[in-house]
C-alpha cells in the first residue's frame, strides 16, 4: 500500500476516497478536509471568536489541533459532567493538551457551578442519561459563548456521528430535527453560531490523526452511553460502508445538497415562536426552558461536588 501523494509506504487507507496516505500526507488530507468544510459552508470568518467544545476525546482534540494547524485561533471549554472516574480522566486529557500547547481551556463543572450531575439528572428524571447530557451541553456551551463574547461554538461531530443522527431522524421522520441538521446553525437572537468542521472526516480518521500527531485522548466510551440508539445506527451504517465505501458520505451530503431545504422552513417557524426563559433568559417556546426545568428536578438529587482532578 503506497501513499497517493508521495508513493512512499502508506499507514492508512481511506476507502471512500480510494486512497492511502503516509503519516505526513494524511495530516495534510485531514487539514484539507476541514478547510474545505469551513470554506464550503462559511463556518468561520476572520473576525470571529471561536470556542471549541472540548470533551477530552479524539474528535474534539483533533478539531482543536486542526484549528491550530489552519491558523484559526480558538479557546476550549470543558464541561465536567460528574460521571466519576470517566469525567476525571477526560478533563485530564483536555488540560494536558491545552497546557502543552499554551492554549486557553475554560471549565464549567456541573456539580459545582450548576448544582447537578448527569447521573443525578438521569436519576431524577428517570430518562436516559444521554438526553440530559445533550440538553446540558447545548445550553451551557451556548450560554458560556454568549456570556464571554464568543461568536462561534465548534463541536467535534464527525461524518459517522452526523450520518447516524440523520439515519435516526429519517427512520422517525423527525421533521424538526431534520430541519436543524446542517453543518452550520446561524447565529440568531440568544444563540451563537454552531459549526461542525469535522463532517468530512470519520471516527477512524480522527483517531488516526491523534495517533500521528501524538495527541493523548480519552479512549474509553462513556459508561452511561449503553443503549444509546445512535450507537446502533452507527453499527448499521458501518456494515453498509464496509460493503460499499462512501455510502455514509453520499447519504449525509446527498441530504444536505438535495433534501435539507425541504425541512428548513419548519425551523424558521420555530424560531419565530421563541421568547426568553423567565429563569435564565435563554430562548424557549415555553415560559421556562428545558434546561432550567431539568436543573430544578435534578438539583434535588444528592451529588458529590468534588471537582475531578486531571
Amino acid at each position: 500500500m503506497k501513499c497517493r501523494v508521495c508513493r512512499g509506504p502508506a499507514i492508512i487507507d481511506v476507502r471512500r476516497h480510494n486512497a492511502a496516505f503516509c503519516g505526513d500526507h494524511f495530516v495534510v488530507h485531514c487539514r484539507e478536509q476541514v478547510q474545505r468544510a469551513i470554506h464550503s459552508h462559511r463556518m468561520i470568518e476572520p473576525e470571529d471568536r471561536v470556542l471549541v467544545a472540548v470533551s477530552g476525546g479524539k474528535d474534539s482534540l483533533a478539531l482543536w489541533d486542526l484549528f491550530s494547524e489552519l491558523g484559526i485561533a480558538a479557546d476550549g471549554l470543558f464541561l465536567g459532567l460528574g460521571i466519576g472516574d470517566y469525567s476525571g480522566a477526560s478533563v485530564g486529557f483536555a488540560r494536558s493538551y491545552a497546557r502543552d500547547r499554551g492554549l486557553v481551556l475554560h471549565e464549567v463543572d456541573l456539580a459545582v457551578d450548576v448544582g447537578f450531575t448527569i447521573p443525578s439528572a438521569a436519576e431524577a428524571t428517570r430518562r436516559a442519561p444521554c438526553s440530559a447530557c445533550g440538553l446540558s451541553k447545548r445550553h451551557l456551551f451556548n450560554a458560556f459563548a454568549l456570556d464571554h463574547e464568543y461568536t462561534v461554538v465548534a463541536t467535534g461531530h464527525n461524518l459517522d456521528d452526523e450520518a447516524a443522527v440523520l439515519l435516526g431522524n429519517v427512520l422517525r421522520w423527525d421533521v424538526e430535527y431534520l430541519g436543524r441538521q446542517q453543518p452550520v446553525l446561524p447565529a440568531t437572537e440568544g444563540f451563537a453560531r454552531k459549526v461542525k468542521p469535522l463532517i468530512r472526516l470519520g471516527e477512524r480518521e480522527t483517531a488516526a490523526y491523534c495517533v500521528i500527531r501524538g495527541i493523548d485522548y480519552q479512549v474509553e466510551e462513556c459508561p452511561m452511553a449503553g443503549g444509546n440508539r445512535h450507537l446502533g445506527y452507527k453499527e448499521i451504517l458501518n456494515e453498509v460502508e464496509a460493503r460499499s465505501p462512501g455510502t455514509k458520505a453520499a447519504f449525509l451530503f446527498g441530504f444536505l445538497d438535495r433534501g435539507h431545504e425541504r425541512f428548513s422552513e419548519r425551523v424558521e417557524v420555530e424560531r419565530d415562536d421563541l421568547h426568553a426563559c423567565t429563569v435564565c433568559g435563554a430562548p424557549t417556546p415555553g415560559d421556562v426552558c428545558a434546561f432550567c426545568r431539568l436543573r430544578e428536578r435534578a438539583a434535588s438529587e444528592p451529588i458529590d461536588v468534588a471537582r475531578p482532578r486531571g
